[in-house]
């Protein structure tokens, strides 16, 4: 069963049931694209726009009351979880995202218009342009979708890395004790502990976080109101000031309008920076999730100082065999992110004079970006990091056999000839300290502060009184 419904570019059947209308049918015939929708939180966000524009433009005496009341109601309803199977617009359609502007607007009025009695596709009692776009454009209520869908997302990723943070500080101090040779181009370096380790990689995603969080501030400036192209056509200061205020309300949010219209309607700068940020983030979680797998590759010929959790059989063919699986789903989210901010900066560039029309492909990529990394980082804590525990006895092991603590040598016998220890101990299997003793270069007393592994996790020269 069909309806059929007229727009300027003429008539279409539309499905009789279908809340959305003509120009919604025309997207979904334009672009059957990759079966991609718009993310949740961009569609409760536009709902929001539309609720928020209601209430202003009823306060300001230009919408009539009932039919403010009624578009409410229906925001308020979508909101809630209904009709959102009406939401039907591939992710690649038109730029600036009209059709999900289009879409929004025609599935508040026909559901409105229910509301106060009407049938769907009349149009009479709620227009989808003349009443739920009033005042608007798709230039200022897309871009203000999206900032304002991302806003919504980011504090569930930033507590999300920070959760992660947390526990890589819990794993850190349960490894303070834990001696182990570092590692720099993947070849032995002078001694640390396994907490000093893991405090780093606590600090690396609590710097990310704090990036996100930061970046996230720009997100708070809105072009609604600016209308096309900026100038406030058919918006005015005083439908801006209340629309934005209603959103603030709604979303518990600090919003304010923005200082220069043209700038937000202009560039999605703003949305680049926000996705770098996420990138960064990204790039240190990458890095964590790497180094879990190298500490505990093996568990026979690998470095095996630490064993992770398992969470499943790792082979088909091989019986017993457990793969560092989170860690492995971790990386392949971290480039999934970085892939997604590389398209968002090729379409931040994208944009010409007054608007950036490739704003659809970036929401939907900053939004997925932002969603899979916060389902990785807590993935990681709860099925990995929790769980971490360190071979105490492989750490000393791999620490005894290493000759870079010769490093501690330096001081005291100068670099050259600690060189020549370090390269006869590799030939020859003797240890540093035999081989010190043998060329009488230090006392045997001394010799066991010196190469102390424990005084050489400390700031210093080992071996010597260090101020406190």
């Amino acid at each position: 069963m069909f309806r059929t419904e007229r727009d300027p570019l003429g008539e279409l059947d539309v499905p009789a049931d279908a809340y959305y209308g003509i120009q919604t049918a025309r997207a979904i015939e334009n672009f059957h694209i990759s079966d991609l929708r718009a993310p949740d939180d961009l569609v409760v966000a536009t709902v929001l726009i539309k609720r928020a524009a209601a209430e202003a433009n009823e306060a300001l005496g230009r919408l009539e009351k009932r039919v403010a009341s009624a578009i409410l109601q229906a925001c308020d309803e979508i909101r809630a979880g209904a009709l959102r199977d009406q939401f039907v617009v591939d992710v690649y359609q038109a730029g600036a995202g009209t059709s999900h502007n289009m879409n929004t607007n025609e599935v508040i009025a026909n559901r409105a218009a229910e509301i106060l009695g009407g049938a769907r596709g009349e149009y009479t009692l709620v227009h989808p342009n003349d009443h739920v776009n009033m005042g608007q454009s798709t230039n200022d209520v897309f871009p203000t979708a999206t900032r304002l869908a991302l806003l919504m997302g980011m504090r569930p990723l930033v507590d999300a890395a920070r959760g992660l943070a947390s526990a890589l500080q819990e794993k850190a101090d349960a490894f303070a004790h834990v001696l182990k040779v570092g590692r720099t181009h993947l070849q032995d370096a002078v001694p640390m502990t396994l907490g000093q380790e893991f405090g780093g990689y606590a600090a690396c995603i609590e710097r990310g976080a704090d990036d996100v969080e930061q970046a996230a501030e720009q997100l708070k400036e809105l072009n609604l109101g600016a209308s096309a192209v900026g100038t406030g056509l058919n918006a005015g200061d005083d439908y801006t000031r209340v629309a934005i205020s209603n959103l603030a309300r709604a979303l518990a949010v600090d919003l304010v309008p923005a200082a220069n219209r043209f700038r937000v309607t202009q560039s999605m700068g703003d949305i680049v920076a926000y996705s770098g940020a996420m990138r960064r983030l990204a790039v240190e979680l990458a890095k964590v999730a790497s180094d879990l797998r190298l500490l505990a590759s093996g568990p026979r010929a690998g470095i095996a100082e630490i064993i992770l959790p398992a969470v499943q059989p790792g082979s088909s063919i091989m019986p017993g065999k457990v793969n560092p699986s989170i860690a492995e789903m971790v990386n392949q989210v971290c480039f999934q992110v970085i892939g997604c901010d590389a398209t968002i900066c090729a379409a931040g560039e994208a944009g010409q004079l007054e608007l950036n029309v490739m704003m659809p492909v970036m929401a939907w990529n900053a939004l997925h970006a932002q969603r899979i990394l916060g389902h990785a980082m807590e993935a990681l804590e709860m099925l990995c990091v929790d769980g971490i525990e360190a071979d105490e006895a492989r750490c000393r092991e791999l620490l005894d056999r290493s000759t870079a603590v010769a490093t501690a040598l330096s001081p005291y016998i100068g670099y050259a000839k600690t060189a020549e220890i370090a390269k006869e101990s590799v030939k020859t299997g003797k240890p540093i300290r035999e081989l010190v003793l043998e060329r009488k270069l230090l006392d045997a007393e001394h010799l066991d502060r010196i190469l102390s592994a424990e005084e050489m996790t400390e700031p210093g020269v080992p071996g010597k009184e260090k101020a406190r």
